[in-house]
């Protein structure tokens, strides 16, 4: 099923990731039967380090994998930044042939030491050469505050728009941890006439070093409430790990409540985390899709 029909609802889905070495039907299970038993509407999975090759055929498999015996549908990440159109195109036919039918088309971060040998340069570019040349859905990412790379939020929505214009039927932020900087985002797209569903990336907190990183990759800013409970708890993993559960909770209520079209949550591959944060936020999502 496509995510542009799956849509129609106030969607719930998950991120993966593939894993770093070789994986068994066992090992996989620990991850995916867990996942999959809080039936999100889809679990997204990325192109993992590199996006070698080895990598993206890791993706195509867990993708057939989560559809075909876990009965759950599937978003393969693919970049594009270092590609030729013949490689782009064997990935589209490799997917295809395993049964994917959505894409989360991306750049791809770029390597200063690489000049890049490929035929794309953004990632409207490889969103336009699936359109042309198959019949996937196309999903992209966007940023509440703005791509790191861009001179200003403006800027970046100003590039969405051709993110969407070139065929993306749905978006998918990156994490934020401030509300006010989505529903910010929210208004420039209603303005910039981007009226695709938004996605909200929520991802909890499980330590300290682990979301500096991610901050310092992607430009995200931590508001005072989210660095006051870091401080707080940063030497007490438990009680960071059930404070980062809590303010993901309460981000995901405000969104629910204030009309968000979806919630992906960024699992980190740790099914009990989805399984607390789902418990406390599914009966939200079911009334909202009553109402």
């Amino acid at each position: 099923m496509k995510i542009k029909d799956i849509q129609k609802k106030v969607t719930f889905s998950f991120e993966i990731f593939p894993p770093k070495k070789t994986y068994s039907s066992a090992s996989l299970a620990k991850t995916f039967a867990p996942l999959t038993a809080l039936q999100p509407d889809f679990i997204s999975v990325t192109y993992g380090a590199g996006g070698s090759t080895i990598q993206q055929n890791k993706t195509v498999d867990l993708c057939r994998i989560l559809k075909q015996e876990y009965h759950t549908e599937a978003v393969a990440h693919l970049t594009c930044i270092n590609s030729r159109k013949s490689e782009v195109a064997g990935m589209l036919e490799l997917m295809k042939a395993q049964g994917i039918e959505n894409i989360l088309a991306l750049r791809g971060d770029r390597n200063p030491d690489i000049v890049s040998p490929g035929d794309f340069h953004y990632a409207w570019e490889l969103i336009a050469f699936i359109h042309e040349h198959s019949d996937f859905d196309i999903c992209a990412a966007c940023y509440p505050e703005g791509h790191p790379e861009s001179g200003s939020l403006r800027e970046d929505v100003r590039h969405l728009k051709q993110k969407v214009d070139a065929g993306v039927s749905s978006l998918i932020t990156q994490l934020f941890f401030d509300n006010e900087d989505f529903y910010r985002f929210q208004e420039l797209c209603d303005v910039a006439d981007i009226h695709v569903p938004i996605h909200a990336g929520i991802m909890p907190v499980t330590n300290k070093n682990q979301i500096e990183r991610m901050v310092s990759m992607c430009g995200a800013s931590l508001p005072k409430k989210f660095a006051r409970m870091m401080a707080r708890y940063e030497n007490d993993p438990v009680a960071l790990q059930d404070a980062g559960i809590s303010y993901a909770t309460e981000q995901i209520v405000d969104l629910l409540s204030s009309g968000v079209d979806g919630i992906h949550l960024y699992t980190m591959n740790k099914p009990e985390l989805a399984k607390k944060i789902s418990d406390n936020v599914r009966s939200l999502v079911d009334a909202r899709n009553r109402q």
